[in-house]
């Protein structure tokens, strides 16, 4: 397996990189600009000489001109000149310089140039071509002096050697100084992320309580440091909610198993009539009916609140639905003496099984604790944006600290109601919850004078 380099390598390398990329840059650049006024001073020497070339072919017989350049041009080091007549005959050439390199050099230069560099015994040279006119003589018209001036850089070579390795040193030494610093600075910068991590790894399933350091951090981690907290609060309350599930879970089906291991234990211990074993048999199945319930609600609530998006979205109308709840309960209604009431109404988009599954729930739990003559409304209203269906019921209120929890799973508001002839499982509650969540609406509850309500708020469109 390859070994990945860290984050600070990483950055090590880039910072060493970066800085050795920006010394040999402005190397590069000062290396340039001195060669080029090395170049400048060099040409400007050149013109001065070819000046003094025709300063002394004007002032002088053209006789003496060969004598007096050689006396003048002669003591400038690594000066060399070559003076021709317009004919070609040499006038003068510095001595124990061969030239014939550079007529090579000078016949292929374009007619508008005047510089070059040429090389010669190995050494580098940069060199002018001028024409000076020479004055004319008695009889005779001016004269035209073809005029090659050069100049050895063979000082300036040695000097830009050395610059060049002057600044290869500095450039390697500036590379590993910015790496050190680099490194020093990408180890602190990168801290946080180390103390992060530190947390991050105490985090178990018995301690999730260990938040990042989002005022210690820099602000560009701020962030991060926000959103992990954010998903270990998240991890925190799905861990909680599923130990205070599985710890419900195990109550609610202790007491049915129980049961039914009693009642199997006590009649199994002797001998009995058919008649006894047909009532527990018959007590049995209710035990395990209720079980059947528990188990086929939890499995709906699971499917709810991890499928967020609807099966079967359709226009309701929920009069109607409403009014087909109405007549599935009409019966059990009058038997216990309960009036069912209906107002308003209003359309929304949903799911038709979901949303009776959700008004069953409440009507089946109005009806519950409805006392005999007392009355259970349900109460339809429209508004531009949402439609409410509120469900109050008289009987016993509700304790205000309780309703914060009346959606819990197994959740019952008297303990004294859970008894085995009770149908409920403690999840209707929830269940509705999870189907108003996968609506995209809400659920609130509020108890007070004798009355208990129920407001489910829809959005009138669900996509």
């Amino acid at each position: 397996m390859r070994v990945r380099p860290s984050l600070t390598t990483r950055l090590t390398i880039l910072f060493s990189l970066s800085s050795a990329g920006v010394l040999l840059g402005l190397g590069v650049l000062i290396w340039l600009a001195m060669d080029r006024h090395f170049a400048d001073e060099d040409y400007a020497v050149l013109q001065d000489n070819i000046r003094l070339i025709q300063k002394i072919a004007a002032e002088g017989p053209p006789t003496s001109v060969p004598t007096r350049l050689a006396e003048t041009l002669e003591h400038h080091a690594g000066f060399v000149a070559e003076v021709r007549t317009a004919d070609g005959a040499r006038l003068y050439a510095s001595e124990g310089f061969d030239f014939g390199s550079v007529s090579d050099v000078v016949a292929k230069l374009p007619p508008d140039r005047n510089t070059f560099v040429w090389e010669h015994g190995g050494e580098e040279y940069r060199g002018m071509r001028a024409s000076v006119e020479m004055p004319p003589t008695p009889g005779a018209p001016p004269g035209i002096l073809r005029v090659v001036v050069g100049m050895d850089t063979q000082i300036h070579a040695h000097f830009m050697h050395a610059f060049r390795q002057s600044l290869a040193f500095y450039i390697a030494l500036g590379a590993l100084a910015s790496g050190l610093l680099g490194w020093r600075a990408a180890r602190r910068g990168l801290a946080p992320l180390r103390t992060m991590a530190s947390r991050a790894r105490a985090v178990t399933a018995h301690k999730l309580d260990e938040r990042m350091p989002v005022d210690a951090v820099p602000v560009e981690m701020a962030d991060l440091a926000a959103t992990l907290n954010a998903m270990l609060e998240r991890l925190q309350r799905d861990f909680r909610r599923l130990s205070e599930f599985s710890s419900d879970l195990a109550h609610e089906l202790r007491t049915p198993l129980t049961n039914l291991m009693t009642q199997t234990h006590v009649v199994l211990s002797q001998p009995r009539e058919a008649g006894k074993y047909r009532d527990v048999l018959i007590s049995n199945a209710e035990e395990l009916q209720r079980l059947s319930r528990m188990v086929s609600d939890m499995l709906y609530l699971a499917k709810m609140e991890h499928g967020i998006t609807l099966p079967n979205a359709e226009p309701i109308t929920v009069k109607d639905e409403v009014l087909a709840l109405f007549d599935f309960y009409d019966a059990l209604a009058e038997d216990k003496g309960v009036h069912l009431r209906m107002r308003g109404d209003g359309n929304i988009v949903g799911d038709r099984l979901m949303l009776r599954r959700a008004l069953s729930n409440l009507l089946s739990n109005a009806l519950r604790y409805t006392p005999a003559r007392g009355s259970i409304d349900v109460e339809i209203a429209s508004q531009p944006d949402t439609v409410t269906i509120a469900v109050e019921n008289e009987g016993k209120e509700i304790s205000p600290e309780l309703l914060p929890s009346i959606f819990d799973r197994f959740f019952r508001a008297d303990r004294s109601r859970a008894r085995a002839d009770s149908d409920s499982v403690g999840l209707g509650l929830s269940i509705t919850q999870a189907i108003m969540a996968a609506h995209e609406g809400s659920i609130a509850a509020v108890s007070s004078d004798g009355k208990t309500c129920f407001t489910l708020t829809f959005p009138r469109l669900v996509k």
